[in-house]
């Protein structure tokens, strides 16, 4: 297992091709298929108030292939908050562990910024992603948010954990 920063251009044909193995999450999540969008997204998209260049865009690599990803942002809600706005997995990594260990390396790059807590949403679609979460420490911070993401508005919970 390899966990390393993804690079827009360098990596852009890899998450393009994650996306696509991880099509069942992209629907549940955002109504429709992956297309490039998403991936552009992925590389640009941030919370209200942060710089996008101190994002950590990561990737959890199993031999030469992407089975994980992540965006962790810095400064949401507040000045000494981490957000991760996305961990996923393809289909084949998951129920493997692999998310414990991600985890744990994206709590240890927020806590090396300075992060005191971190934030997660996590959609009421996902229970199996929730249970993950409360398992993990995190604990409802807001309930019943309505997000849109792509064509799909649905709801979801904040969640927290001290670092």
């Amino acid at each position: 297992m390899l966990i390393r920063p993804l690079d827009p251009v360098t990596d852009r044909v890899r998450v393009d091709r994650f996306f696509l193995d991880a099509a069942d999450y992209v629907r549940l999540e955002r109504g429709a298929d992956p297309d490039t969008e998403v991936t552009e997204e992925y590389f640009t998209d941030h919370p209200p108030g942060t710089d996008p260049a101190t994002s950590y865009r990561v990737g959890l690599f199993e031999q030469d292939q992407l089975a994980g990803l992540a965006d962790l942002a810095f400064g949401y809600p507040e000045a000494t908050d981490a957000f991760l706005g996305l961990m996923m997995f393809t289909p084949a990594a998951r129920g493997r562990g692999l998310g414990q260990a991600f985890l744990r390396h994206l709590e240890t790059e927020a806590r090396r910024r300075g992060a005191t807590q971190i934030y997660i949403a996590v959609l009421d679609a996902n229970p199996r992603g929730r249970a993950f979460w409360e398992r993990e420490g995190f604990r409802l911070a807001l309930a019943n948010r309505p997000v849109t993401l792509g064509r799909k508005t649905q709801i979801a919970h904040r969640m927290v954990k001290q670092l």
